[in-house]
């Protein structure tokens, strides 16, 4: 897994071609987001998304949900 954990969170660029790419990768990753009901913070600009990922329930640390997502999103 390629993330970095700083600042009680892990964290990730993705970057891709286009900004069509980065907004369907955007849109494919909110599905399995949602059935997971864990939501990242994430921002876009143009070809470059990133992702910042802690557990706020837990005190805004990085769990295990955490982590789980990260391999997701890999995924995607």
């Amino acid at each position: 897994m390629n993330w970095t954990e700083k600042d009680n969170k892990l964290q990730k660029t993705f970057t891709f071609k286009t900004f069509g790419e980065a907004m369907s990768w955007m849109i494919k990753a909110s599905y399995p987001i949602e059935k997971m009901n864990h939501h990242p913070e994430w921002t876009n600009v143009y070809n470059k998304v990133n992702v910042s990922l802690s557990t706020h329930d837990a005190g805004n640390i990085v769990t295990d949900k955490d982590r789980e997502l990260a391999k997701v999103l890999d995924g995607i």
